[in-house]
């Protein structure tokens, strides 16, 4: 049902989208659906919650692969770009929707961000002389250069290699944090 309402969603919008339409391409009927969901609003922010918390996953496992900070950069890099290609329609969900406007969606796409940047902040603070709020607008702008990027990337269509353009990325994420002075 998942598969089938994110499809719908992607495809059609959230308000173009019709609890009819998703039943249709879950190929179940209507009353089912509403069995597992009280509606369109819940089915979306189900679907929502289960992007974010893969990407999540990746991230995390990304920051705690290695304390290697070079390393850190170019796996959470890999990991936007990988959470894009396996399922270029998650990312189109969660970064792309016609619901980011929606209060309960965008707080929770930006509590992701905001857990994130605090993630990357903490390792960039813990190394560095940068103070907590220079940490945490670093951490954001790292993810958000990823983010977009790794969008762009999916709409080259295979023009570019996804370990080549998450290694330029990486490169240049890299050499731009890994200038700043290191704790003492």
């Amino acid at each position: 049902m998942l598969n089938a309402a994110q499809e719908v969603f992607v495809s059609n919008g959230f308000h173009g989208a019709a609890m009819d339409d998703i039943a249709e391409a879950a190929q179940v009927s209507k009353p089912v659906l509403y069995q597992h969901f009280p509606g369109k609003r819940e089915l979306y922010l189900a679907l929502l919650e289960d992007h974010l918390g893969t990407l999540t996953e990746f991230l995390t496992s990304a920051l705690n692969s290695t304390s290697d900070n070079k390393l850190r950069v170019r796996e959470t890099m890999r990991a936007y770009f990988r959470f894009v290609a396996q399922d270029s329609q998650g990312h189109r969900l969660v970064f792309e929707s016609d619901m980011t406007n929606d209060a309960e969606v965008s707080s929770r796409i930006e509590e992701f961000n905001a857990r994130f940047a605090s993630n990357i902040a903490g390792v960039i603070a813990e190394d560095t002389k940068l103070s907590p709020v220079e940490a945490t607008l670093l951490g954001r702008a790292l993810a958000g250069m990823a983010q977009v990027s790794a969008r762009y990337w999916l709409e080259t269509d295979g023009d570019l290699d996804i370990d080549a353009a998450s290694e330029l990325i990486y490169r240049l994420a890299w050499r731009g944090i890994s200038r700043f002075p290191k704790e003492i």
